[in-house]
């Protein structure tokens, strides 16, 4: 999941006829989020967390073409560059943490820690920009902070996973660093082309990487259909799922979305995997959920 912020205005529709629609469309969006963290868990150790986060960009940015289409009149030299710097740090870099997370650790260590996402784009914004937090949020804050402790904490099949967990944790906050860019630097162009424009983007920039480190051995066929469901319905479809979202009914509904990504994460490796749940993972997925929903809390 990532931190793409939406537009500043976004109109409501509250008509019937769509009401039913908002719950299934949220729910649905956090299955496939959640099933992102599994497919990185399988296909990752075959392509290599490099590798396989240029599939994963390459195909999502085939699927939101479409809109830099439309919107490529609104596009300069000096935007794409903003674009660039974006995408490396808001789709490259932690796309590539969380593969790297998913080869080494359970899928639900990577998904309690991307939970963090929101509490860091709150975190950077009073660093960069001096925004206020607030008592609640601060709280909100600590709670967050002491589940990722017990999370890097905890043990896995007799493992330690504290490095996996650092590592979602550090993607997390580069999410936070990129919604913040984005909000500040592109302004005026559509949610939809600069999701589209960053994968594009940092698929570009991590090509020759990707192409340099591209495994010699054969790919099995399962991990080709985990990477391309990665690339293309976790990225490309999510995207547009989520988008459809945030104009409808605005980014703080939108955003209860990182509620239902590490649950549905640890149901998805438990029934596919047979991955456990940890009570490690629980108190620190308990704690973190809470500090988010405590910080977003109007």
């Amino acid at each position: 999941m990532s931190a793409t912020p939406a537009p500043t205005s976004i109109p409501a529709n509250s008509a019937a006829s769509v009401r039913w629609l908002t719950p299934v469309e949220l729910v649905v969006l956090g299955a496939i989020w959640g099933a992102s963290f599994l497919f990185m868990r399988v296909a990752s150790p075959d392509f290599g967390p490099v590798a396989l986060v240029e599939v994963r960009l390459l195909l999502g940015a085939l699927i939101l073409s479409p809109f830099l289409w439309r919107a490529r009149g609104q596009l300069n030299g000096r935007l794409w560059l903003r674009l660039a710097i974006v995408g490396a740090v808001n789709s490259a870099i932690p796309f590539t943490l969380f593969a790297w997370a998913a080869r080494h650790a359970p899928a639900g260590i990577g998904a309690i820690a991307n939970a963090t996402a929101v509490m860091f784009t709150a975190v950077v914004a009073f660093w960069f920009y001096g925004e206020r937090i607030g008592k609640r949020r601060s709280a909100g804050l600590a709670l967050g902070f002491i589940g990722v402790v017990i999370l890097a904490s905890g043990k896995t099949s007799g493992g330690a996973v504290w490095l996996p967990a650092l590592a979602g944790t550090f993607a997390a906050f580069l999410y936070g660093i990129g919604a913040n860019l984005t909000r500040k630097w592109i302004v005026g162009l559509p949610a939809s082309a600069v999701a589209a424009a960053t994968l594009v983007c940092a698929s570009a920039l991590w090509a020759p990487l990707a192409l340099a480190v591209w495994p010699e051995s054969a790919i099995p066929a399962k991990s080709w259909l985990s990477a391309a469901l990665l690339g293309l319905v976790c990225t490309g479809i999510a995207y547009l799922l989520y988008f459809r979202l945030l104009y409808r009914i605005g980014a703080p509904r939108a955003s209860t979305v990182t509620y239902l990504v590490p649950l549905f994460a640890v149901i998805w490796a438990w029934g596919v995997l047979g991955e456990p749940l940890t009570l490690s993972m629980a108190a620190a997925g308990a704690l973190i959920l809470a500090g988010v929903a405590l910080s977003q809390r109007a």
